[in-house]
């Protein structure tokens, strides 16, 4: 695991962003994972930056976002504050800041009414373009990726899951509480990548900030492979992994300074190769 602790959010976002934006430059035609929530804000927020100042281009790129609500999909005629989709909040975060085309943006249909079907479609959309090449990941506060809430199978493929009090009280404080939704009208159920699905992206990098994740995170990475945790899969993948963290969410790692180490090695080694 290559990991990567920075000081704080903001260089976490920038580190991640970069990751991302040289991968577009190495392949620009390629396909991404996409994950929703408070931490990857600020990735996206770098990229828009990156696209504007120094031209970043994503019209190549796919995206395939993780998750969504089931019973809601995007309806841009809304105020943003009354639909809490992810569709909405992907556009208002970051597709119209930048020049990805529409088509090429892939979403998990929230109001689909054969959802078993869907699910599979799903599935075989992303095997149609040759897998997901880069998946952005966050880390929920019990430890899940998507909505693959405690309990579901580390072989899990796309699916329609009922959602835990933990996420539905995490969820309702960040995005239904300011708008004055009841807690009762949030959507119970979604739509979620499984951790199967996740697991066979060629790469993966995972953001996660602050104290309140330094617990499951520890748990993640050090802790046993277990379907409570299911991020913990992690451990079991083999292909290129960047984990950028701060160090708040670093801070209950037991071999915290072994991975500064090793980051340093890299570091070193990477100065004395462009010399």
């Amino acid at each position: 695991m290559n990991i990567k602790i920075k000081k704080n959010y903001d260089e976490m976002s920038k580190q991640a962003a970069k990751i991302i934006a040289d991968y577009i430059e190495l392949k620009p035609d390629c396909v991404l994972g996409l994950a929703t929530g408070s931490t990857p804000i600020g990735t996206y927020k770098e990229l828009i930056k990156i696209h504007k100042e120094k031209g970043l281009d994503f019209s190549k790129v796919r995206t395939f976002n993780l998750d969504e609500y089931y019973g809601l999909s995007i309806d841009l005629n809304k105020p943003y504050d009354l639909d809490q989709s992810y569709a909405r909040f992907m556009y208002e975060e970051f597709f119209k800041y930048i020049n990805i085309k529409n088509e090429n943006i892939y979403i998990p249909d929230g109001k689909t009414k054969d959802y078993k079907s869907y699910c599979l479609w799903y599935e075989d959309q992303i095997k149609k373009v040759g897998g997901i090449d880069l998946q952005l990941l966050g880390l929920g506060r019990d430890g899940h990726w998507g909505f693959n809430e405690p309990g579901s199978s580390l072989g899990s493929r796309t699916r329609v899951i009922a959602l835990t009090k933990q996420t539905l009280d995490d969820n309702y404080e960040s995005f239904y509480k300011k708008s004055n939704i009841n807690r009762n009208n949030m959507p119970h159920f979604a739509i979620t990548m499984g951790i199967g699905t996740i697991l066979e992206a060629k790469n993966i990098l995972m953001i996660v900030n602050g104290v309140k994740k330094a617990d499951i995170l520890a748990k993640c990475l050090e802790g046993p492979i277990s379907s409570q945790v299911t991020s913990s899969a992690i451990q079991l993948y083999n292909g290129g992994i960047n984990i950028v963290i701060d160090e708040e969410a670093a801070s209950k790692l037991k071999n915290i300074d072994y991975y500064k180490h090793i980051d340093n090695l890299k570091k070193n080694l990477n100065y004395k190769n462009s010399n």
